[in-house]
């Protein structure tokens, strides 16, 4: 793993106390008389996408970019009943479903829609196929499919219409649950599919209906009689229970804390069934700072913890079918640590032969054999890997391409530690970030890229955007993770909740004052940059540091906390209250409002680049528009870019490689 990068003692004691006196009102940038407006710059389609202000793209970006976008990705699904695998790539315009048979073998197509596919599960029944979900130009009401064996036309299962998702296929593939918003389109149901292995399968039926809540089935008894399922209320309160298929009645499981008293909220981010149905193996917090594999037995109701040695959050985790293996990945400082818990032998295992970067998607096939998972790392892109448990052989089955970028250009990302404004643990709070650094000394202008979530988090993973920037533009890149950010404990993921919202904007501050102590960086062209809760980071530092910053770029982001929780769509509504605040109190809505970049949109006067997928349900296009509005009123160029077929974010080939030009030569103009 990365060393930390360490100060000398000096410099540290001078941005300690620089950092001390950080506040966003003594930062604000001040605003200057507004300018008379210029008329707003003509709006021009081309295809679904639409253009304000966006010049054409930089000859030098149009020549050089393309080469490193050709690249592409392997996601592993799941494994077929023959030992073949699912994967996910895209070899056209969006990511489809492919057969691999062999490692590193020839990659068979098998979906050709003309929208990306979500999830992804293979039936544990023979030739029973696969089930995927698909939503259209990015409006995330997902649509739940079926695909047999042989067959390459896949069924629709659902309504064509509400929002689904978490297919989960019972043990012998007759059944598949799922999740659905049709009642009313704000609680989320949880719904049950009669499959079959032939014809044309059942409609589905109302298993468990929620009373606002938002469910999610995440297994399946032996025996097919039951659900296991999960209620989360925010990313740090959720509730585990079990459901009576044939009867809908479901009761909680109680989770003890380690007092022998009920537990308090709890975060949990997974569940299943133990081998032999006895217990259930789960990851929780129990009100602590991390989400530890624990072991409730549902005879008695006693919990066993099983990681409290390991100071991470467990964050994917997998049972062997055959009850001997407990697999499970820790976020470790944004690395994801594979281990082996042999139940048997009473030992933990770490195997071997694994790039050191991000695992996630662990399954086990049908024997328990072989563990299957994707991995990436900072300088190669995401491919399926699989782990013999028999001999500990670690097997790359698919083996992506960087396109015409050289694959020894890629740089690694620096692990690094900054002090910000306030103490914690008896010293000065330090944020984690990642830094990838061009060659040479420098000084090199700056990308801040900031994570959405805002319980999200930045992790060393491929990103063929980040290295071109490093390699071609001369950018360094650093990616803070600042305070509400998740894999740091619960604690630090609440410490930017309700009415503590411009505290995480104060931890960009503090990293500007980082970036001027570095002589490798140049503090007078630093950009800002990121998207949805990052875009609102991006507004608000501009707002709150704008003397100290080239430009922003704003991708799908929250200009103003009132209109974004009324317009967001309704089933999101109630979670992003418990992160936010509840705009119907009306001191919190004050707050809100006070706090909103759209208040304050006379302060920014540094050029602005604004993205936004029209069809977004989570940040709605509005939000994006009226600060474009209302930042161009004032004078100030604004860039905005959106897309008629996109959501949260763009999806598909053709758009997204138009936003990155558009991107880059908006940063190449910054440098100058």
């Amino acid at each position: 793993m990365p060393h930390l990068h360490a100060f000398p003692a000096a410099r540290s004691a001078v941005l300690i106390v620089a950092a001390a006196f950080l506040s966003i009102s003594a930062t604000a940038a001040t605003p200057t008389p507004a300018a008379v407006p210029a008329p707003p710059p003509p709006r021009i389609d081309r295809g679904n996408l639409v253009l304000e202000g966006v010049p054409p793209h930089s000859p030098r970006v149009a020549e050089t970019l393309d080469g490193w976008l050709a690249g592409r990705s392997a996601s592993f699904r799941d494994f077929l009943p023959d030992g073949s695998l699912l994967i996910s790539t895209r070899f056209g315009e969006v990511e489809q479903v492919h057969r691999v048979a062999s490692p590193l073998g020839a990659r068979e197509q098998l979906t050709w829609g003309v929208e990306p596919v979500g999830g992804v599960v293979a039936s544990p029944a023979a030739d029973g196929g696969f089930a995927f979900s698909r939503d259209r130009g990015g409006d995330e009401n997902a649509q739940i499919f079926l695909q047999r064996g042989g067959e390459r036309t896949p069924r629709l299962l659902t309504d064509g219409r509400s929002r689904h998702g978490g297919a989960l296929w019972s043990r012998d593939g007759a059944r598949l649950a799922f999740t659905g918003n049709a009642r009313d389109g704000i609680a989320t149901d949880v719904y049950l599919v009669e499959v079959g292995q032939t014809g044309t399968p059942a409609a589905p039926r109302l298993v468990v209906a929620s009373q606002g809540q938002t469910w999610a089935p995440v297994d399946w008894s032996q025996d097919g009689s039951k659900l296991l399922l999960l209620q989360t209320t925010s990313v740090t309160e959720a509730r585990l229970y079990l459901a009576e298929i044939a009867t809908g009645a479901y009761r909680e499981l109680a989770l003890p804390a380690a007092s022998g008293k009920a537990a308090p909220k709890t975060a949990i981010g997974g569940a299943r069934f133990s081998a032999d149905g006895r217990g259930v193996w789960l990851t929780a917090d129990l009100g602590g700072e991390f989400q530890q594999l624990r072991y409730l037995d549902l005879q008695d109701g006693s919990l066993r913890t099983l990681t409290a040695d390991v100071p991470w959050d467990i964050e994917d985790f997998e049972p062997s079918p055959d009850g001997r293996y407990v697999a499970f990945v820790a976020n470790a400082d944004g690395y994801g640590k594979l281990s082996l818990l042999d139940l048997g032998a009473a030992r933990t295992i770490t195997p071997a032969g694994l790039p050191q970067g991000i695992v996630s998607g662990l399954r086990f096939d049908r024997t328990g054999g072989r563990l299957g998972m994707s991995v990436d790392t900072a300088q190669s892109p995401r491919d399926a890997w699989t782990l013999d448990l028999a001999t500990g052989a670690a097997t790359r089955w698919t083996k992506s391409e960087t396109g015409a970028a050289d694959p020894a250009r890629m740089v690694p990302a620096e692990l690094v530690r900054y002090p910000t404004w306030d103490r914690a643990q008896g010293g000065q709070r330090r944020i984690p970030a990642f830094v990838y650094r061009p060659a040479g000394p420098g000084p090199h202008p700056v990308v801040i890229d900031i994570h959405g979530g805002p319980e999200g988090q930045s992790r060393p993973g491929y990103s063929a955007w980040t290295q071109y920037l490093v390699n071609e533009l001369g950018y360094a890149v650093i990616q803070p993770n600042v305070r509400g950010s998740t894999g740091y404990g619960r604690s630090f993921t609440m410490l930017d909740n309700g009415r503590l919202r411009e505290d995480s904007v104060r931890d960009i501050g503090a990293l500007l004052v980082w970036i001027s102590a570095q002589p490798g960086l140049d503090a007078g062209r630093v950009v800002v940059s990121g998207g949805s809760y990052g875009g609102y980071m991006v507004l608000a530092s501009m707002i709150a540091f704008g003397d100290r910053l080239r430009g922003g770029i704003d991708i799908v982001g929250i200009s103003n906390f009132v209109t974004f929780l009324t317009n967001t769509a309704p089933y999101r509504r109630d979670l992003r209250r418990v992160e936010y605040g509840d705009e119907r109190d009306p001191a919190m809505r004050r707050f809100l409002q006070r706090i909103s970049p759209l208040t304050r949109a006379e302060a920014i006067r540094r050029p602005l680049l604004v993205i936004q997928g029209l069809n977004d349900p989570r940040v709605p296009a509005s939000e994006s528009e009226q600060m474009v509005a209302r930042v161009r009123a004032n004078g100030a160029e604004v860039w905005y870019l959106a897309a008629r077929d996109e959501g949260h974010g763009f999806r598909k080939k053709s758009n997204r490689d138009f936003e990155l030009k558009t991107r880059a030569t908006f940063l190449e103009r910054l440098k100058e």
